[in-house]
């Protein structure tokens, strides 16, 4: 499954990968796990056996599919584009092959027009391969993780130890308060409520702490939602402001 997204820090998503497994608190909701329910419903391969119901929702069972025939994706789509790279598993997952990463790594570096987003809950193993040389720093490529409350920040650590990198914080979704992290390796930061039935709140003071840690450690700040059951009604301005900044090279 690629195409064009509704995230609005990004243009499409491309999936090599489909399939999960929870990984923490921010999971509990996670939109592609449902999502991987109905396509596997709809008998599309790719997604056979990655979910399965429990206690009246589908959840992930932790198995990954690979999908060779989506790598070449990125390579047809000529003009400029933001990729979110596996809106619908994680890449860094264990039980994703070595190999299978490194051929979505030689595909981003075959394809300089793009921007690749590549984030993960598992920034240890990332930042592992790179650490025994397993990946090679492309500029176009921005790695991220997942961070929704502080019971994780440790995430941001592992993130940090990649140099001469993008590096982006996915705040989102954000479920509890962040009181003090280190952002000064990092160089762009999400923010967003969690949206749906089951939606749990954010508070604006834990936005309004995280846009001071990012004024502090100079980390571009794009708030993309206050999320809820209506996320459309309740929009994405912050004390009337819209923010949209990315990383330097991506500024208007």
């Amino acid at each position: 499954m690629s195409g064009p997204s509704e995230i609005d820090w990004t243009d499409v998503t491309w999936n090599p990968v489909a399939g999960c497994a929870l990984a923490s608190a921010g999971c509990t909701n996670c939109y592609a796990m449902r999502m991987a329910a109905r396509l596997q419903a709809m008998g599309h391969q790719k997604y056979r056996g990655t979910t399965r119901k429990s206690g009246g929702r589908y959840v992930w069972t932790g198995r990954v599919n690979v999908d060779v025939s989506s790598l070449s994706a990125p390579l047809e789509w000529r003009k400029s584009k933001r990729i979110f790279v596996n809106s619908m598993a994680d890449l860094f997952h264990p039980d994703v092959p070595t190999d299978f990463i490194k051929k979505v790594w030689e595909v981003m570096a075959e394809c300089p027009q793009h921007h690749f987003q590549v984030l993960t809950k598992r920034p240890e193993r990332m930042a592992n391969m790179f650490a025994n040389n397993e990946l090679s720093r492309i500029s176009n490529v921005w790695l991220g993780t997942s961070v929704e409350n502080e019971f994780v920040s440790d995430r941001i650590d592992q993130l940090s130890r990649i140099n001469n990198m993008t590096l982006f914080i996915s705040f989102e979704p954000l479920i509890g308060p962040i009181s003090n992290v280190d952002l000064t390796a990092i160089h762009w930061a999400t923010v967003g409520g969690e949206s749906g039935l089951k939606s749990r709140s954010i508070e604006v003071q834990w936005v309004d702490r995280l846009h001071e840690i990012c004024r502090r450690d100079d980390v571009a700040f794009f708030f993309k939602q206050w999320g809820g059951t209506n996320k459309k009604a309740n929009g994405r301005m912050l004390h009337g402001l819209t923010y949209d900044e990315y990383p330097i090279e991506l500024m208007p």
